[in-house]
């Protein structure tokens, strides 16, 4: 057979495999049977791999995954994948559908859909072939899972018919409820912890570093929305029965509704009918069907305005209190789990749920074996609500919260203010200590790759990493040691601590876990102390003084700086090289024209977040100040600003812009 006739015959059966692919896993209407299918396959594989000069990333070979281990890159979205406005009634809905009516002004239609409790993907195709799954991440940018994308059968790789040269379609990926079932029955039987629900398997099926092992689960995919410069048809309903002639499973329980009450309809429908579908909904979700009104609505700094869902009312279950465990937080928190027979609820099996913290447990009044009532909080989060106290056994005894921690039995504190009791061992308490490292080594802090939870917890039980200042001194052969790591991952390791001495210095401040310093308290304190030593150095008073720090936070700072541990620990990570000064960027241009003019922020923007305005503002010679005053010269209000801020900007006479007037002002 001539080389011509060898491409020609694998073209044939990739041809053939993705149509029994779309027929079985999108139509559920299967031509062949599982053994011919498999014989095609098993055909197309031996002929690319004895002909690897053809080889095609989107041939359906490539569904079976890869058990590489490779390390999820960061994708900016192009357009960003922000989240839905959520509602809970009707008079809800109603207000929307006011604001839509008063914002677009001519007729408009409301499209119904089911909102599918799965996790968010992306999916970018060029010229009919998939190039790019994103996750929503944090939805500006989101993690590349395209290899673990592929091996779910219900997406198409390649397209067939008319379809634009290229375009994004999002939607969910879930777990049926027989696959979910099937997937923790199997966890069990290995002697794994089961899933909590089928989002949350979906969602860590899909952060799987293997991919061959995420082929294994059985996930599915609805498609429910198309972006794109030149998609072929006016409406979002059009565009998605367009895409399913392209192959996409779009949902089939979606309706046009010409009226607020047909809303209420398919609603009313679904919040009974839900509970006979084979996957988990949480809500419906109403979009604009004109994508030229959903233009002229626009977004929020959040979410779209020409979009909504409604929340369905959290099921009850009823079943018996087994035990309580307690679970130790990064910052010391403890927080009481119940351990509960297991209880069907919205779906799923049900044998854990939150009760969050003593005053919850106190107020419950909870005894050993007490029959409780159980909600899904959101539809997603289990917790107890209530307790059949008549159904209470004669010899019950109370829940009684430890006064010692389950981990390394120190005695817990309370802080004066809070609910939650804590253990004080901050540097030798086990799920503390590993929770800061993953804290430290976090996206959003010193984004350091490929070291994932069981990873650290290994360095940690072989003495390897005791505290964040052991990262730096890790070698090759200790990583490679471990096991599942090989040389690429290790050195991916490495290569991720290296550059971690390159991250500015609020982001090192925001790593170390201070108690109460988030991102933006951090930025704050590193601008008014831009070395550690002034930091370290500064009194209460002196931190207090800085814009947004109580002093709740000012005596956390404090505190953490008079730990002759923490001491230790922030001149080891001086002399491992880390940023311990503000540098100053100099790509940022600076300049006077708001000339020590003072500026209240309050409220949502379009172009910005609250953070980037102050910067611009900063960094235009102006100055930031969290409540209005006399002396303050502009209140910047954007969408849902502060009442209270607008009544005082008015009745001092501040000036009030928006967001289009404050751009006026420095270009």
């Amino acid at each position: 057979m001539n080389q011509s006739d060898i491409e020609l015959q694998i073209n044939n059966l990739r041809n053939q495999l993705h149509q029994h692919n779309h027929n079985y896993y999108v139509l559920n209407t299967p031509v062949i049977s599982d053994i011919e299918f498999d014989g095609l396959m098993q055909q197309l594989i031996d002929l690319e791999l004895s002909n690897p000069q053809f080889n095609d990333p989107n041939s359906p070979t490539q569904r079976v995954g890869s058990d590489i281990n490779k390390e999820f890159k960061q994708v900016k979205h192009v357009y960003p994948m922000l989240s839905l406005g959520n509602t809970y009634n009707e008079g809800e809905i109603a207000d929307f559908y006011t604001r839509v009516s008063k914002n677009i002004e001519s007729p408009f239609e409301i499209v119904c859909e089911l909102k599918y409790d799965g996790t968010a993907i992306g999916l970018t195709y060029e010229n009919g072939e998939l190039v790019r799954a994103v996750t929503r991440g944090d939805g500006e940018m989101g993690d590349d899972v395209t290899a673990n994308v592929k091996t779910i059968k219900s997406i198409p790789l390649k397209l067939k018919g008319n379809y634009p040269t290229s375009f994004e379609i999002r939607g969910e990926i879930f777990l049926p409820h027989k696959g979910f079932e099937k997937l923790n029955n199997d966890r069990e039987e290995a002697g794994d912890t089961p899933f909590a629900n089928p989002r949350n398997a979906a969602a860590g099926s899909l952060k799987m570093q293997n991919s061959a092992l995420v082929a294994k689960r059985p996930l599915d995919c609805f498609l429910y929305y198309l972006l794109g410069s030149e998609l072929p048809e006016i409406t979002h309903y059009d565009n998605l029965n367009l895409a399913r002639t392209w192959g996409f499973k779009i949902p089939e329980h979606i309706k046009i509704c010409q009226t607020i009450n047909e809303v209420y309809d398919f609603i009313n429908h679904w919040n009974e009918a839900r509970h006979s579908l084979p996957f988990d909904i949480d809500g419906i979700v109403l979009k604009v069907n004109n994508l030229e009104q959903q233009r002229r609505l626009g977004f929020t700094a959040k979410s779209p305005r020409w979009a909504i869902s409604y929340k369905f009312k959290a099921e009850q279950g009823y079943t018996q209190l087994l035990s309580v465990s307690y679970q130790v937080g990064r910052t010391g928190a403890i927080t009481p789990v119940a351990n509960l027979d297991a209880v069907q609820l919205a779906g799923t099996t049900v044998r854990r749920a939150s009760l969050h913290n003593s005053d919850i447990i106190n107020n419950l009044n909870l005894h050993h074996n007490d029959m409780v009532y159980v909600e899904k909080g959101g539809e997603i989060i289990p917790k107890i609500v209530g307790v059949d106290e008549t159904a209470r056994q004669a010899n019950a005894t109370k829940i009684q919260f430890p006064t010692t921690c389950p981990e390394c039995a120190t005695d817990l504190i309370r802080i004066d203010g809070e609910v939650a009791h804590y253990c004080p061992n901050t540097n030798h308490c086990p799920p503390q200590v590993k929770g800061r490292i993953e804290h430290y080594i976090a996206r959003k802090g010193m984004n350091i790759d490929g070291l994932g939870s069981e990873t650290i917890d290994t360095l940690y039980q072989t003495g390897m990493v005791k505290d964040v200042a052991d990262l730096y001194q890790l070698h090759p052969m200790q990583l490679i040691s471990l096991e599942r790591l090989g040389d690429k991952s290790a050195n991916n390791i490495l290569a991720g601590i290296e550059a971690s001495k390159h991250i500015p210095f609020a982001r090192v401040i925001f790593a170390l876990g201070i108690r109460y310093v988030g991102e933006t308290v951090a930025k704050k304190l590193t601008q008014a102390f831009p070395t550690i030593d002034k930091l370290m150095g500064a009194s209460i008073e002196e931190l207090m003084e800085v814009d947004e720090i109580g002093d709740r936070i000012a005596m956390s700072v404090k505190a953490f700086f008079e730990d002759n541990e923490n001491l230790a620990l922030i001149d080891r990570l001086r002399k491992a090289g880390l940023q311990m000064q503000v540098i100053e960027d100099k790509t940022i241009t600076k300049t006077n024209k708001l000339n020590a003019q003072t500026f209240v922020v309050s409220g949502t923007f379009a172009s910005f977040s609250r953070d980037e305005l102050k910067s611009i503002i900063e960094n235009n010679g102006g100055k930031n100040v969290s409540g209005v005053s006399a002396k303050t010269n502009y209140l910047v209000a954007g969408e849902k600003t502060g009442p209270s801020k607008l009544a005082s900007a008015e009745k001092l006479g501040v000036k009030i812009i928006s967001e289009q007037e404050f751009i006026g002002l420095i270009e």
